[in-house]
C-alpha cells in the first residue's frame, strides 16, 4: 500500500525511476458517474509517469456524494401547423406526434418516418 504522505511516496518512487509530480494548485476533484458525482475534499494530487502510462494518486480528507439533477430535454419549437401536418401524414394522435418529436429533437421528417414505420 502507498504511504499516505505524497512527499514520502515521491522519494520512494524516485529510487525506482518513476517520475512523480505534485499538483498543489488542485483544490477539488470531482468524479462523475451516471446519477451522481463524488467530490474529493482537500485533495493532495500526485501524477506518476511510469513508462507509457500515467497514474494519478489522490489523497484526501473525505469524500462527498452529490446526486445529479435528472436531465430534462427541452421541447423543440414546433408550430401547431407542423403538428397537424404530421398527424395528417401519419394518422397518429397528437400525443404520439409530440412524443416522437421530442425523441427526434424536433426533426419533422424523422418524426414522420418513425411514425409511419409504427403503422
Amino acid at each position: 500500500m502507498f504511504p499516505m504522505n505524497v512527499r514520502e511516496l515521491k522519494r520512494m518512487l524516485k529510487k525506482y525511476g518513476i517520475d512523480v509530480r505534485e499538483l498543489p494548485e488542485i483544490r477539488k476533484v470531482i468524479m462523475s458517474a451516471s446519477g451522481y458525482d463524488i467530490v474529493v475534499k482537500d485533495p493532495q494530487v500526485a501524477v506518476l509517469n511510469v513508462g507509457q502510462q500515467t497514474i494519478i494518486q489522490i489523497v484526501c480528507s473525505g469524500l462527498e456524494r452529490v446526486e445529479k439533477e435528472p436531465e430534462t430535454k427541452a421541447f423543440p419549437q414546433v408550430s401547431e401547423d407542423d403538428i397537424q401536418f404530421i398527424m395528417e401524414q401519419t394518422g397518429a394522435t397528437r400525443d404520439e406526434v409530440l412524443k416522437t418529436l421530442l425523441e427526434e429533437g424536433g426533426d419533422i421528417a424523422r418524426a414522420i418516418m418513425r411514425l409511419q414505420e409504427k403503422k
